[in-house]
């Protein structure tokens, strides 16, 4: 019994540490299915989303959804240390360390407060191991928990980060494509009396954006669940409608920016996919409805009213279809994992727009 008791101390140990060392500190993608912290979000995600439908649609549900994220870091760190010190209990008692209890603490009781305090380093000296094999693991229990402390300190500043530079560019979006945004709405105001140029350069912008976004949510996947500061704005639905937009100028919009769209159009695509691996979704296997032929007709005209000259034509429409079976699966399927709406392609409500919102609204 003991044996057992002492193996699974050391699986256990193995097993938080490692996790912790891909989710902390490997700053790349982790492809294995058996990770506890996929398991810890496969298993608390799904409940949460059950709840948030009994709060109706709108900014009541988005706040209780935007808890989910940081809380689920906390209590992710507190898993991992709970596991931790539940792993060396099993090994102090499973290889027979023998400890020195208060009255009325029973073997096994001494031993889990002797790792917690070890863990912790917290050094009360009430309980102590009697053997060399308890000192040993005490020590490496509480160089472990020191480890643990500070990687913790170096990481939660680090998501805290990588959150407020995605945030930056969605909140400048805002006056550029609407709340929400949508590409008809940034064509429009980007390219108005012919300043192509500033299209250039916003879509420039947005392929750094996208870099940072694939680099951070890859290394912190936990960013994925974090909400943006309004309702109507999200990582997903910002990137989306760049993901629209760029579509619109390389089938035929505005031919100054078309190289640029489609470096742009990549990384999106790019970053969207990885997150769709990250999360562990697949793609929709049936192709999103999104925008009709007459909603596309509109599209053209208000963009024809803003100076702008889309192409048109079968052609234009097979090579858009084309564009959008490349991306929407999966920013459909992220979409519905996270409940996050994606944009619409034209305004079709009268909103008004966060940058013009009063302080009683906000």
């Amino acid at each position: 019994m003991r044996i057992l008791a002492a193996s699974a101390g050391v699986l256990l140990v193995l097993i938080v540490l490692w996790d912790g060392f891909e989710t902390i500190v490997l700053a790349r993608r982790v492809s294995r299915e058996l990770r506890l912290t996929r398991f810890f979000y496969w298993a608390t995600w799904r409940p949460y989303c059950l709840v948030s439908r009994f709060f109706p649609a709108g900014n009541r549900r988005e706040n209780f959804l935007s808890v989910y994220g940081p809380m689920s870091l906390i209590l992710l760190l507190v898993l991992w240390a709970v596991a931790l010190v539940a792993g060396f209990a099993l090994l102090q008692w499973g290889l027979g360390a023998g400890v020195e209890a208060p009255e009325g603490m029973n073997q096994f009781q001494a031993e889990v407060y002797l790792s917690g305090t070890n863990f912790f380093t917290l050094g009360l000296g009430d309980v102590r191991p009697l053997r060399s094999v308890g000192r040993l693991l005490t020590v490496l229990e509480s160089g472990t928990g020191f480890a643990f402390l500070a990687l913790i300190i170096g990481f939660l500043p680090g998501v805290s980060a990588a959150f407020s530079r995605r945030e930056l560019n969605i909140s400048l979006l805002d006056a550029r494509a609407g709340s929400p945004p949508s590409a008809t709405e940034l064509l429009k105001r980007q390219c108005a009396e012919g300043h192509g140029a500033d299209l250039k350069i916003l879509l420039g912008d947005w392929e750094r954006w996208s870099a940072e976004l694939l680099e951070s949510h890859i290394s912190f996947p936990v960013l994925a669940y974090f909400r943006s500061q309004h309702d109507n704005q999200s990582w997903l639905s910002s990137l989306t409608a760049m993901l629209d937009t760029c579509a619109l100028v390389i089938v035929g919009v505005d031919s100054a920016s078309r190289q640029q769209a489609r470096l742009t159009f990549a990384i999106a695509r790019h970053a969207v996919v990885d997150m769709c691996n990250v999360l562990g979704q697949h793609p929709l296997p049936e192709p999103l409805q999104r925008i009709s032929p007459d909603t596309l007709e509109r599209v053209r005209e208000e963009l024809e009213h803003s100076g702008l000259a889309p192409a048109r034509g079968a052609e234009a429409d097979r090579k858009l279809d084309e564009l959008r079976a490349m991306y929407e699966p999966y920013v459909g399927a992220l979409s519905v994992h996270l409940l996050m709406p994606l944009p619409a392609w034209i305004r079709t409500d009268t909103v008004r727009e966060n940058w013009l919102s009063r302080v009683r609204e906000f």
